[in-house]
C-alpha cells in the first residue's frame, strides 16, 4: 500500500474540460442528451472509473453533472492523461502493460480501498465484462455499475448465450454448439457445417479472435492466431465456430433494463463498416431497416435481456441479410464504443442511466417514450495508416491537435490533447468524431466538413479513409455491407483519386500558397530582408509537379485573390491566407474548401491535406524545373528480398531461421500491435539469409526483420 500511495493524486482540479456548447449535437436548442438530476434520488457519492482515455472522460463528464466525484486509475505511463486531470482524484495502478495495470485487479481493488469509492465504471474493455473483478467488488460492498455476474458470464460466453439465446426464441446463426479443442476439430467441424465458416474467441470482443475460413488451411490458421489473440486478449483460449453469413450488415440494438424487470430497446445502430471485425463507421438509425423489423429486432433483444435478468445498458448484436432476415451474434454487457449516437437520436445520457439503475432506480421512460429524432453518425478517428490493410497502429506524439468543435452539431469523444502520446501499449482511439442532423444527408455534410477541419499532427491518421468512406456513392446511398472496404477498395486504399477538376484545383492552391509565402518572406517583423521575390510583382509564371506529371501555370494577383491559367483551364482562388494557421479555408472557383498545410520548404515542396488525403506538391521557377530534369532518379528499395515491420509492436512468433527455404506466402514472423496479431509472409520463394529480431523483441515501424537472399 506505501508504493500505491505514493502514486496517489488527491483532490485534482479539472484541468481539462473537452466539452463546450458547440459539442452539443444540436438542432436548433435540441441537445444531443441530457443529464437531469433529481434532487431527491440519491446515487452515490463517489464513482471510480476503472478505465482510461475517452470513454473514462465520458463518464466522468456525467459524474459531474450529477454532483458525483471521480476517481481515475493510470499506468505509469498515463500519469498525465487528460482522464486523470479531469477526475477528482488519480490513482496509480501499475507501469504500461495492461496486465500490470488497467486488468490489474489487486491494485484497483486496493485503489478503491483506499479512495473509499462506492461504486465503479468499468467503461468497455479492459475488465468491463470481467464477472471476477464484479464478484470481487460485491464482496467488498462497492457497487458495479453494469450487470449482475450471472449475465455477464452467460452473456460473455458466446457458446453459452447463443444456447440462451434459442431458449429465448431469438434467432441464431447455425453452427457447433462446443467448444472447439483442436486444429483438426475445427477443421471437420467446419467441413461439417460448410464453408466460409466464422472462428471466433468465446470470451471474446471488438473484433479480436475472430478469423474467417474459407477452407481447411485457413481453418488450421485461423485456429491458431484466434485462440492466441483469445488468451492474449481475454484470458481465455476457448473457440467456437459458426457459419459465416456472406455479405451481411451488422446492425445493433441498444437495450437498456433495471433491477425491478423493466427492459426498453432503444433503436439500432448500423455498424457494417469494418475492417479486421472492428468497426470503423457507425450510424443510428439504419437506412436498411423498416419499422416492422426494427421492432421485432428490438423485442428480440428485450427478450434475450429479460432472459438473463439484466439489469445496466448493454448491446445485442445481429447479423442481417439481404432479405433482412436477422441473426443474433452475441451481447455485449457493457457501454458499447458508439453509444453517443443513440444518445443523439434518443436525447438519453446512457452513462446517467447506467449510475441511476445500479443504485436501484426504476426507468423512467416507457418503450413508447423513445423516439428517432433525426440522424447522427461516428467516425472513430484512430492513429493508424489506413493505405496498410486499413489501418495499422501508428505511435507518436500529438504535435499539435485542434478538435472541431467550432462547428455545429459535432460531438468530439477524446481522451488526449496537444503533446499526448500514442504508445504502443493501448487502443490506437484518437477519438470519436459524431455528427447529428435532421436529415442523414445533414449529418453526413456535417462529417464532411468536421473531418476536413480536424487538424491531428505527429501521427499518422486514418481521416483520409474515413472520407473517403462517408463520401463514397456506395455508402451515400445506403448500399453498404461488412464487405464494403474489400469491395469498394479491392487493391486496397489508395486515398483521394483526383479528377481533372479536382488536380487543377489542389494545383492552384498550391501555388498560390507559394506565391503568398514568397510574398510575405520579404518582410521580418517589420524589417525589409532580401526576398526571391519583388514586392510589387503580380504576374508569376511557375511549373507545379506532383508526383511525375509537371504543370505550367501563369498566376495574376489581385489582393488576396489569384487567378491560374494552367492546362488550358483558369482557377480562381482567394482567401485569407494566414499562413500560421494549420487550416486554409479556400474559395476556389466560387466553392468554399477547407485544406490544411501540414508543411512548407524553402526548396517549393508543399504538403497539403485536401479533400481529406495529403498531397506532396512542388512548386518550381521555370529554371528550378528544367534544372530539376537532370537530376538522377532515387533507386527504390528492393523489397521481395527484406521483410520490414508495417507497424510497431512486438514480435510473438518467428516461424524461419538462416537456411530455410521459404515458399510464396509461407508465414515468416507474427507481429503483435495492440492485441491483434498479424502474420507476415514471403512475398517470394528464397533462403533466409539472417534473421534480425526475435520473439518478445519490440519493433518499430520499418524496422529490418528478415533478409532473404
Amino acid at each position: 500500500m506505501a508504493a500505491l500511495r505514493a502514486c496517489v493524486s488527491v483532490n485534482r482540479l479539472t484541468l481539462v474540460i473537452k466539452y463546450s456548447s458547440c459539442r452539443s449535437c444540436a438542432v436548433s436548442s435540441r441537445t444531443p442528451y441530457s443529464t437531469v438530476t433529481n434532487p431527491s434520488e440519491k446515487t452515490f457519492d463517489k464513482i471510480l472509473i476503472a478505465n482510461r482515455g475517452e470513454i473514462a472522460c465520458r463518464v466522468i463528464k456525467t459524474c459531474k453533472k450529477m454532483g458525483i466525484q471521480t476517481v481515475a486509475v493510470h499506468s505509469d505511463v498515463d500519469s498525465s492523461a487528460v482522464h486523470v486531470k479531469m477526475a477528482d482524484e488519480a490513482v496509480c495502478v501499475g507501469p504500461a502493460p495492461t496486465s500490470k495495470s488497467y486488468l490489474n485487479m489487486d491494485t484497483i481493488m486496493d485503489a478503491i480501498r483506499l479512495t473509499g469509492a462506492q461504486a465503479v465504471h468499468p467503461g468497455y474493455g479492459f475488465l468491463s465484462e470481467n464477472k471476477e473483478f464484479a464478484k470481487r467488488l460485491a464482496a467488498e460492498c462497492v457497487t458495479f455499475i453494469g450487470p449482475d455476474t450471472h449475465a455477464i458470464q452467460a452473456m460473455g460466453d458466446k457458446i453459452e448465450s447463443k444456447l440462451i439465446a434459442k431458449a429465448a426464441n431469438v434467432n441464431t446463426i447455425p453452427g457447433f454448439d462446443g467448444v472447439v479443442k483442436t486444429a483438426e476439430d475445427a477443421v471437420k467441424i467446419a467441413q461439417q457445417i460448410g464453408y466460409p465458416v466464422m472462428i471466433k474467441a468465446s470470451a471474446g470482443g471488438g473484433g479480436k479472435g475472430m478469423r474467417i475460413a474459407w477452407n481447411d488451411d485457413e481453418t488450421r490458421e485461423g485456429f491458431r492466431f484466434s485462440s492466441q489473440e483469445a488468451a492474449s486478449s481475454f484470458g481465455d483460449d476457448r473457440l467456437l465456430i459458426e457459419k459465416y453469413i456472406d455479405n451481411p450488415r451488422h446492425i445493433e440494438i441498444q437495450v437498456l433494463a433495471d433491477k425491478h424487470g423493466n427492459a426498453l430497446w432503444l433503436n439500432e445502430r448500423e455498424c457494417s463498416i469494418q475492417r479486421r471485425n472492428q468497426k470503423v463507421v457507425e450510424e443510428a438509425p439504419s437506412t436498411f431497416l423498416d419499422a416492422d423489423t426494427r421492432r421485432v429486432m428490438g423485442e428480440q433483444a428485450v427478450q434475450l435481456a429479460k432472459a438473463v435478468k439484466y439489469s445496466s445498458a448493454g448491446t445485442v448484436e445481429f447479423l442481417v441479410d439481404s432479405k433482412k432476415n436477422f441473426y443474433f451474434l452475441e451481447m455485449n454487457t457493457r457501454l458499447q464504443v458508439e453509444h453517443p449516437i443513440t444518445e443523439c437520436i434518443t436525447g438519453l445520457d446512457l452513462v446517467e442511466q447506467m449510475i441511476r439503475i445500479a443504485k436501484g432506480y426504476q426507468l423512467q421512460q416507457k418503450q413508447e417514450d423513445i423516439p428517432i429524432n433525426g440522424w447522427a453518425i461516428e467516425s472513430r478517428v484512430y492513429a493508424e495508416d489506413p493505405y496498410k490493410s486499413f489501418g495499422l497502429p501508428s505511435i507518436g506524439r500529438l504535435s499539435q491537435y485542434q478538435e472541431p468543435l467550432n462547428l455545429s452539431s459535432v460531438r468530439v469523444d477524446s481522451g488526449i490533447e496537444e503533446g499526448s502520446d500514442i504508445n504502443i501499449y493501448y487502443d490506437p482511439m484518437i477519438s470519436k468524431l459524431v455528427t447529428y442532423g435532421a436529415t442523414r444527408a445533414e449529418a453526413l455534410a456535417r462529417m464532411e466538413d468536421a473531418l476536413d477541419n480536424y487538424v491531428i499532427r505527429g501521427v499518422t491518421h486514418n481521416i483520409p479513409l474515413l472520407r473517403e468512406i462517408i463520401t463514397h456513392p456506395r455508402f451515400v446511398s445506403g448500399d453498404i455491407s461488412t464487405n464494403f472496404l474489400p469491395e469498394v477498395y479491392p487493391e486496397g486504399f489508395k486515398g483521394h483519386h483526383l479528377d481533372e477538376d479536382r488536380c487543377r484545383e489542389l494545383l492552384a492552391s498550391a501555388a498560390a500558397l507559394h506565391v503568398t509565402s514568397q510574398l510575405c518572406s520579404h518582410k521580418i517583423l517589420g524589417s525589409q530582408r532580401v526576398s526571391p521575390a519583388p514586392v510589387d510583382q503580380n504576374h508569376w509564371e511557375l511549373c507545379v509537379a506532383l508526383g511525375q506529371e509537371l504543370h505550367d501555370m501563369k498566376i495574376t494577383i489581385s489582393g488576396n485573390s489569384y487567378t491560374v491559367d494552367m492546362d488550358g483551364g483558369q482557377v480562381e482562388v482567394s482567401g485569407d491566407w494566414n499562413l500560421a494557421n494549420p487550416l486554409l479555408p479556400l474559395t476556389i472557383n466560387g466553392t468554399c474548401r477547407m485544406l490544411q498545410c501540414l508543411s512548407r520548404e524553402s526548396s517549393g515542396t508543399i504538403v497539403l491535406q485536401y479533400m481529406g488525403t495529403l498531397f506532396k506538391v512542388r512548386v518550381l521557377s521555370k529554371l528550378t524545373a528544367e534544372l530539376n530534369s537532370y537530376m538522377p532518379e532515387k533507386v527504390s528499395e528492393d523489397t521481395s528480398s527484406i521483410l520490414r515491420s508495417p507497424m510497431p509492436g512486438t514480435v510473438v512468433a518467428m516461424s524461419v531461421k538462416p537456411g530455410d527455404t521459404v515458399a510464396e506466402g509461407q508465414e515468416i514472423c507474427v507481429i503483435e500491435a495492440m492485441k491483434m496479431q498479424n502474420s507476415l509472409t514471403a512475398v517470394k520463394q528464397a533462403k533466409v539469409k539472417s534473421v534480425h529480431c526475435q520473439p518478445g523483441e519490440t519493433v518499430g515501424e520499418g524496422d529490418l526483420l528478415v533478409e532473404l537472399e
